[in-house]
């Protein structure tokens, strides 16, 4: 696997175990050390609670590497996050924004992101969540780079449709400001509904996509997201893993 993308897993994938040592237990049997924890597994409002959550992978050799996907609107106990990153010693966070408060939002979390020098990634979502559209992640970002940049969740981006949804082509476009990877694959259905699969095995060119990225010396935050199989995701993220082995 390539020493610039070091990659972890989504904790979100694990979201049916709620206790952290057994997601940190599970992290390393797929073959991972590092994961991004979502809200499902911290309160991230709860500084103390959150330093045991912290301990718990550090024992278990798990590097947390960033937070999220939080939705963020401006407020400020929004600053948790934000202490949050730096006590696991994380420098990302995945967030969405609202319609209706994007523009208080990113004033802020601009302003926190250089307080803690941190990066924030707008996950993209879909066509059916704001900021899942190449458009509208072109005003956000410019609103809020340097310090906010695109986390892309491949599966979500091909969700568009395949005249804007294009993987590759939004590795060249957010050159620059590629925070995150959120490795995903789906298959779709006649009617457009989307199935999560293993990596590499849908309608992502796991391949092409992934020496895009080395290609272009990407060394951000990257996980595997797989959201099938919540009562036993392991052995299809571990296919996962090895799929990503292959093209690393």
């Amino acid at each position: 696997m390539s020493q610039a993308i070091q990659l972890g897993v989504q904790s979100y994938c694990f979201r049916n175990f709620k206790d952290n040592a057994d997601v940190a237990s599970k992290v390393k049997e797929i073959g991972l050390d590092r994961v991004e924890v979502c809200a499902i597994h911290a309160n991230f409002h709860d500084l103390e609670g959150w330093k045991n959550v912290v301990k718990t992978y550090e024992d278990a050799g798990v590097k947390i590497v960033s937070i999220g996907v939080e939705t963020l609107h401006g407020d400020p106990a929004e600053r948790d996050l934000f202490e949050c990153v730096k006590l696991a010693g994380a420098k990302h966070i995945s967030v969405h924004f609202k319609v209706e408060s994007y523009v208080r939002a990113i004033a802020q979390t601009r302003q926190l992101a250089r307080e803690y020098g941190v990066k924030v990634g707008i996950h993209c979502h879909g066509g059916y969540m704001f900021g899942g559209q190449p458009d509208v992640l072109d005003h956000l970002i410019g609103l809020g780079a340097p310090e906010i940049g695109l986390c892309m969740d491949t599966a979500w981006c091909m969700q568009i449709g395949p005249k804007l949804g294009q993987p590759i082509e939004w590795l060249k476009r957010y050159a620059g400001h590629l925070t995150g990877i959120h490795f995903k694959d789906f298959v779709f259905e006649k009617n457009g509904q989307w199935k999560d699969t293993v990596v590499g095995q849908g309608n992502l060119d796991l391949p092409a996509y992934a020496k895009t990225v080395t290609d272009s010396g990407f060394g951000g935050m990257a996980v595997i997201e797989y959201e099938a199989d919540p009562q036993n995701p392991v052995p299809a993220l571990k296919n996962c893993v090895e799929q990503m082995k292959k093209v690393l």
